[in-house]
């Protein structure tokens, strides 16, 4: 059985800070569960381009206002507590929390993550490397 508490992974290499989001991650590909686990806040006011292309995401949005603009959709979803949405085609989109008040959100990622990770250039995360990328069945990202 894995018991961790939020204030214990706070500060610590497993509490990844960047200018639009921070991401404490609960469960990482080490405990073997098959799948990563974060709280993560999505800071206030800012945008984040986003598009990963190696995993599938779930997101539970527990606290702030926002929206999730899908870009291949051409579609904006609002995002408030109680509203989960589910990356399961790779969507390329992009996050932004309402300038009064950040997101939090429960985030779970398949393949899970290592822990270290932080968007490139494309806004993805790189695949593991021991771990076979993730088919979504959709063509066409260029």
């Amino acid at each position: 059985m894995i018991v961790k508490q939020l204030e214990d992974i706070l500060g610590t290499e497993n509490d990844v800070d960047t200018p639009t989001w921070n991401s404490r991650r609960l469960l990482l590909k080490k405990d073997g569960m098959g799948f990563s686990l974060h709280d993560t806040i999505i800071k206030a006011g800012t945008e984040t381009m986003i598009w990963y292309k190696h995993h599938v995401e779930a997101v539970y949005c527990i606290e702030g206002e926002g929206e999730i603009e899908v870009v291949q959709e051409n579609k904006t979803y609002p995002i408030k507590p109680g509203t989960m949405y589910a990356l399961n085609g790779n969507e390329k989109h992009f996050l932004r929390a309402h300038s009064n008040n950040d997101m939090r959100m429960v985030c779970v990622f398949n393949p899970p993550i290592t822990g270290r990770e932080v968007h490139d250039e494309d806004g993805a995360y790189a695949p593991s490397v021991d771990e076979p990328e993730i088919s979504s069945g959709i063509s066409g990202h260029e």
